[in-house]
């Protein structure tokens, strides 16, 4: 049985009392009320923000965000068979610290033994703007996305705290297992999207079902830590009244990869053709020169294929997840909005064909 509260419901002054006191922040004042209320639209995990007053002047903030497992027991059995939860308590606990992407300050990181249930108490961001997939961006938000892009790749890109976490490994088999079931997804979102997705947006995703134990087992060059999710649901927007550009949220499909596959994600799923088409080199342009400012020496060329083949995450992100977590209409519009973006990109510059490539040739 969790030592910790597993939903907001179950949050008390003295847990809280003791998360803020361990951070220096409590002194002696006492937490004298608390409320809580539901916010954001994440489909594996319940967020909260808790409004706080205290009996006496002191340093712990106002209000707090807290995360849990999802209430909902489909979406819920997902992200633990995946070890979502793990990944994001073990990012907060270990690998936060080693970059410089703005992430929120974590007061409590607690999970249990079998990854199904947790706890993050955050610092609390607001006033922000969250970004919306569905509405999406305009270029200054996309070129601050793609500056913190590179901060997490660059930090990270064979850092041995990073390529030693098992946690982000994944049990063994998972791989294998997550390939049988994409096969399945796929037919689901074949059947339940027919008609909504343009025939060769389709298409695409069929062929990328006969080739995702290729893209799935890739040998990835001069690997570092991912977000895995990089889109704008999982970015915050002038932070604090605009004293920051950007935050991001939601680390749990962090993982070793390619920094690329964020990068091909993002441009695809991420922001949506009609920004990305007319500012895509710059956007690349962008993400080589600080990578290489950062000391990664980069340039567009030398990134193209990895970039093509990381539109693909894309495609396969939407397809899964709209297999797997609990359905809502907000979340068969956003599964739509991602597989229409991704795929768009992928057939702009040919993702199968580099995918293919790579899996003659061994090199990305």
């Amino acid at each position: 049985m969790a030592q910790f509260p597993t939903a907001p419901s179950e949050v008390d002054a003295a847990w809280l009392e003791a998360q803020l006191g361990r951070a220096g922040l409590l002194g002696e004042a006492r937490i004298a009320a608390f409320s809580w209320q539901a916010i954001g639209t994440g489909q594996v995990g319940d967020t909260a923000r808790f409004t706080l007053t205290y009996d006496r002047p002191c340093a712990a903030p106002a209000t707090l965000a807290g995360k849990f497992a999802s209430a909902d027991p489909t979406s819920k059995g997902t992200a633990a068979s995946m070890s979502l939860y793990v990944k994001e308590v073990g990012f907060y606990r270990t690998l936060a610290s080693l970059i410089e992407v703005r992430t929120p300050r974590v007061y409590a990181a607690e999970i249990v033994d079998d990854g199904t249930d947790f706890v993050l108490l955050f610092e609390d961001l607001a006033p922000e703007r969250g970004g919306n997939q569905l509405e999406g961006c305009d270029l200054a938000d996309a070129e601050a996305a793609i500056r913190q892009a590179a901060a997490l790749h660059a930090a990270t890109r064979g850092h041995p705290a990073v390529l030693a976490a098992d946690w982000l490994h994944g049990r063994e088999g998972l791989s294998a297992e997550i390939g049988r079931l994409y096969h399945q997804a796929h037919a689901i979102f074949r059947e339940r999207y027919d008609g909504q997705l343009a025939a060769e947006a389709m298409a695409l995703c069929d062929r990328l079902d006969t080739r995702v134990d290729a893209f799935l087992t890739r040998q990835l060059p001069d690997p570092g830590l991912i977000h895995g999710d990089f889109r704008l649901d999982n970015m915050l927007f002038g932070v604090g009244n605009d004293a920051e550009p950007i935050a991001i949220v939601d680390w749990q499909t962090c993982a070793i990869g390619c920094g690329l596959t964020d990068v091909g994600y993002f441009m695809g799923c991420g922001i949506g053709s009609d920004l990305r088409r007319p500012n895509e080199a710059a956007l690349l342009d962008l993400y080589a020169g600080e990578m290489s400012r950062r000391g990664v020496p980069s340039t567009r060329e030398g990134l193209w294929n990895r970039y093509r083949i990381g539109a693909l995450h894309g495609v396969f992100t939407a397809v899964f997840s709209a297999a797997f977590v609990v359905r809502t209409a907000r979340g068969d519009a956003n599964f739509l909005s991602m597989a229409r973006g991704a795929a768009e990109l992928a057939l702009d510059h040919d993702s199968i064909a580099a995918l293919d490539t790579l899996t003659e040739t061994g090199t990305c």
